[in-house]
């Protein structure tokens, strides 16, 4: 089983929410670069996957799996800012910023943002569950940008140690948006309580997924994963391996794949795709 065989149909409904905006058409022709470029597409994958979990047709998903995806397309084109992490390389091609220049790169985050709860409101027509995944995009969306305040301008209690630094920033600036969009998967599955039973998965991937990234940002190259490497500790950010070291931060994501994987025990039968892709996320090298 392919695990990410809805990607053709998650591709489609991203760009049928772009071409269905009145935009300008150079706003248009930035915000598809910035949101259907080469990737992953893990959050919307992840919302599908969940919901067949729980017995409904993975297509239920699609509004909340892509609103999650334009949250983290904005948050890359944002990121990627002169003023931020300033690069010029993302997914193997020019930044969107570099491709547009830097008042487009501006506005087309600010789109995506956008766009992401027009896309909720607009194509779930139940009212009360419309409110529930807003609510559940808007806590993700709030908390990843707090990690990346205090992953880039710092904010901690002096008294707080590395480990538990590297720990919240990691829980907040990654695992907010893998969580999100994992509940809100559970919610448009049919029942909203749903989404706590799925939440220790999603929390333990989210961190593990961002530990893989350290991993990758010292341990791999620029042009095998198609964007600047070793960037993290030119900038003094705390990473797993700088605080934990490479062996104990692999060690640590095993564990968290492996405990992600057993409580899916408790979901339901149909979990296989959500097990090959903690399998698949914790090998990852780019």
């Amino acid at each position: 089983m392919d695990p990410f065989a809805p990607l053709p149909h998650i591709d489609a409904a991203l760009r049928d929410a772009i071409d269905r905006a009145p935009l300008p058409v150079n706003l248009r022709e930035a915000a598809a670069y910035a949101a259907l470029g080469p990737g992953k597409r893990l959050r919307p994958i992840l919302a599908w996957h969940v919901c067949e979990a729980f017995g409904t047709p993975g297509e239920a998903s699609v509004p909340a799996g892509i609103a999650s995806e334009f949250i983290h397309a904005f948050s890359l084109v944002h990121d990627d800012l002169p003023a931020l992490d300033n690069d010029d390389l993302r997914r193997g091609r020019p930044t969107t910023h570099k491709q547009f220049g830097e008042a487009m790169g501006i506005l087309t985050g600010d789109l995506l943002l956008t766009l992401a709860f027009d896309v909720i409101t607009s194509q779930v027509s139940d009212r009360a569950t419309a409110g529930l995944l807003c609510a559940e995009l808007a806590q993700g969306t709030r908390d990843m940008i707090s990690g990346q305040v205090l992953d880039t301008l710092g904010g901690f209690d002096a008294a707080s140690p590395p480990s538990d630094r590297v720990r919240h920033v990691h829980t907040l600036k990654t695992g907010a948006l893998i969580r999100a969009a994992c509940r809100m998967g559970a919610i448009l599955s049919g029942d909203p309580a749903r989404a706590t039973t799925i939440t220790p998965y999603a929390d333990s991937i989210g961190l593990m997924f961002q530990i893989v990234d350290d991993l990758i940002d010292v341990e791999q190259s620029a042009e095998h994963t198609g964007k600047a490497t070793g960037k993290d500790a030119a900038a003094g950010k705390l990473t797993y391996p700088e605080v934990f070291g490479i062996e104990r931060s692999r060690q640590i994501a095993t564990d968290l794949g492996k405990y992600a994987t057993e409580h899916l025990q408790q979901v339901g039968t149909n979990t296989a795709p959500l097990i090959q892709l903690a399998e698949i996320m914790a090998k990852r090298t780019k």
